[in-house]
């Protein structure tokens, strides 16, 4: 976004107006936790904001009931605002869908761009820049607890560049979140179908006959150790390496350092998971990475990767992995030793064998949401 320059290093393309100033209606609801329902319309809290999703994602969702959606709030999100997270995660940005089904808790606001004064989509890419979320980031440095309040809209400075160029920035940005929008949805009903198969092959039939082992008798695995600090964080330069908190689903994992003295590798379609709070992420590797202490790689013996991520995503093992969360510690962790002596079943490996063949035509497409 960088404009161009005269010869006397004033930028005339480019010029900043606070975030405030370019929007025409904030919905802020009460600060407060709504009444809620057992059933009825979803009540999305700040957890289903998520930047790499265009639309909110429903994820441990709560719901209120039609009455409370029509006399509790203030007022409602209309299609093409934007959901605005303002605690615990401040900057977080999502774009409201037609129809709109939901409504919004508090710790987050509705925002409307003004089209007088910015393309909404132009806004939109904007907020989710590295650099406007860096700013945003530098606002509450030293909070306890993260938050970025409306009186704050106009501490942030938002670039502004020329009206068709906003357009070309925001459609080309709108349109490859889109797409990336429909891989996730694509990859979820991939996934639940190899998961399909997986439950009726492993779990409603299988042989109460087969031999039972501890996790190495079937698969290798790798714990992850951070190399030194002065070998990583240099952007661009040696191996990309994941540290923790892996996400579920077929995607590979996009907080990455750098680092020039590799430790401890996981490799393509290895399963990842998480062995620092919270323990039992999961995730799949799509390339080669040095893997920092937060995580282990693991793989079965004869290369079967998609048995693997399935059967640790599946089977009853991943919650006895999740109860290191808890076990007295201020922060969870499992360690090698106790991966060495987790119980498993050891099922038929012509069995194995046929389910990798079936799952890797489901094989996903991974979206490019690496940096």
């Amino acid at each position: 976004m960088n404009g161009e320059k005269g010869e006397t290093g004033t930028n005339h393309s480019l010029k900043y107006e606070t975030f405030g100033s370019l929007l025409k209606n904030v919905v802020d609801n009460r600060g407060k936790t709504c009444p809620t329902a057992d059933s009825g319309i979803p009540l999305i809290a700040t957890n289903c904001i998520v930047n790499n999703y265009l639309y909110p994602i429903y994820k441990k969702l709560r719901y209120v009931s039609e009455e409370t959606y029509n006399t509790w709030f203030r007022d409602h999100p209309r299609p093409s605002d934007m959901i605005f997270v303002l605690k615990g995660t401040p900057g977080r940005v999502a774009w409201v869908p037609d129809p709109v089904d939901f409504c919004i808790a508090q710790d987050m606001v509705a925002i409307r761009a003004d089209e007088r004064k910015n393309f909404p989509k132009y806004l939109f890419a904007v907020l989710r820049s590295d650099y406007i979320q860096q700013e945003i980031e530098g606002l509450h440095v030293g909070s306890l607890i993260p938050h970025f309040k409306k009186g704050d809209f106009d501490d942030l400075k938002i670039p502004i560049v020329k009206p068709k160029l906003q357009e070309f920035i925001g459609n080309q940005y709108f349109d490859l979140s889109l797409k990336i929008d429909l891989l996730h949805r694509q990859n979820k009903t991939l996934e639940a179908m190899a998961e399909t198969l997986f439950r009726q092959w492993f779990v409603e039939e299988a042989d109460e006959g087969w031999e039972e082992g501890v996790l190495p008798d079937e698969f290798d695995f790798t714990m992850g150790q951070s190399p030194p600090g002065s070998s990583y964080n240099q952007e661009g330069i040696g191996t990309p390496m994941f540290q923790g908190n892996a996400d579920f689903g077929f995607r590979f994992p996009e907080e990455r350092v750098y680092t020039t003295e590799p430790k401890r590798l996981a490799y393509p379609h290895d399963t990842l998971i998480s062995v620092r709070a919270p323990v039992g992420a999961q995730n799949m590797a799509k390339a080669e990475c040095c893997i920092g202490r937060g995580v282990a790689a693991f793989r079965y013996r004869h290369k079967k990767n998609f048995y693997t991520y399935t059967y640790f995503k599946l089977r009853s093992l991943m919650d006895e992995i999740r109860k290191f969360n808890d076990e007295g510690t201020v922060f969870g962790s499992i360690g090698k030793t106790d991966f060495q002596q987790m119980q498993i079943v050891l099922a038929p490996e012509y069995l194995i064998e046929k389910f990798e063949n079936e799952a890797k035509p489901l094989k996903p497409t991974f979206p490019t949401l690496d940096r």
